[in-house]
């Protein structure tokens, strides 16, 4: 098959034997893969592997305890491998795409950004209908999943930060109440006056880095800090005399070290959630661009550029 690897000259297009479901597995056929920041790293790698962790297509192949799936299902699935034209995953972590007429373009930038920001909000933010959340570094296409899923399930006022103007100005078709440029030296208080001086209940913070004692002003009293991203780098000034007055609670989250028994449990909590709303097409990326399968080195070119607004997207 044709797969995307990555070489010490980049990503390479080249002919690899297609993947061998597991037991657990199905085998799909990709007809797009949408490109996540994530997948930098896979490219930096120079490991001679299948680029890429998300897409959609049809299911050829189920293992015998895949779970209730069969060939000609229509996937959206997250994973490994995923420019090429197959990639394998565990049946417990893809989702049906519900909808019969949804593209797969359009499926194949769900998947991630849900799971993800689900599990920020939900089970680790512990949202509740009435309470205020802050999304930071919203512009990003797991960020705009953020503020939709927050707007679906109650909250009351849903911020959202971006550094850059025209993304800022875009945040509230997704949800946000109110957008913020955290470059600005009062970001932080004008949170806390937008929520009448508390603060906001749920934070899931994309950007931590040097900028981090600000972002713990944001929270109130009893406030969860959920640590999804780290697009301001990986080292920060922690207060803990405010992370003790407050009584804040500061959680980190990866999909890197969790078993797959975790991600079938985190997925199974978001269709339970929000299977409904996905099926409606009430929470949607916007696509920036899209490449074929055989132009991913110019569609990792655009995305570490960040010249995109939502998502990009491979067609296979």
């Amino acid at each position: 098959m044709k797969a995307i690897i990555s070489t010490a000259q980049g990503a390479q297009s080249a002919d690899v034997p297609p993947p061998q479901p597991g037991s657990h597995e199905i085998l799909v056929r990709v007809k797009a893969a949408s490109l996540n920041r994530a997948d930098l790293a896979g490219l930096a790698a120079k490991d001679g592997k299948v680029i890429g962790m998300e897409w959609a297509g049809e299911v050829v192949e189920a293992g015998p305890q895949a779970g209730p799936w069969k060939a000609g299902d229509r996937v959206m699935c997250t994973g490994a491998g995923a420019y090429a034209e197959y990639a394998v995953t565990d049946g417990g972590r893809a989702c049906r795409i519900p909808d019969s007429t949804l593209p797969f373009e359009e499926a194949s930038v769900l998947t991630l950004a849900l799971q993800a920001m689900h599990d920020a909000i939900v089970t680790h933010g512990q949202l509740r209908r009435g309470q205020d959340v802050l999304i930071h570094g919203a512009s990003s296409g797991v960020g705009l999943m953020g503020l939709q899923i927050a707007r679906l399930l109650g909250a009351r006022r849903v911020i959202g930060t971006s550094t850059h103007p025209q993304r800022r100005a875009r945040l509230a078709e997704f949800g946000a109440d109110l957008a913020l440029d955290p470059g600005e030296a009062d970001w932080h208080e004008r949170v806390r006056e937008a929520t009448g001086g508390k603060g906001v209940d749920v934070v899931v913070d994309q950007v931590t880095g040097a900028q981090f004692a600000q972002t713990m002003q944001t929270a109130a009293t009893g406030g969860r800090i959920v640590n999804l991203g780290r697009l301001g780098g990986a080292g920060g000034s922690f207060d803990f005399q405010l992370h003790a007055l407050r009584r804040l609670s500061y959680v980190g989250v990866t999909f890197r070290s969790r078993s797959i028994e975790e991600i079938r449990t985190l997925n199974a909590r978001m269709l339970a959630d929000l299977g409904e709303a996905i099926a409606a097409r009430q929470l949607r990326l916007p696509i920036d661009s899209r490449f074929p399968l055989s132009d991913a080195a110019a569609a990792l070119a655009r995305m570490s550029s960040n010249a995109h607004f939502g998502k990009i997207v491979l067609t296979v």
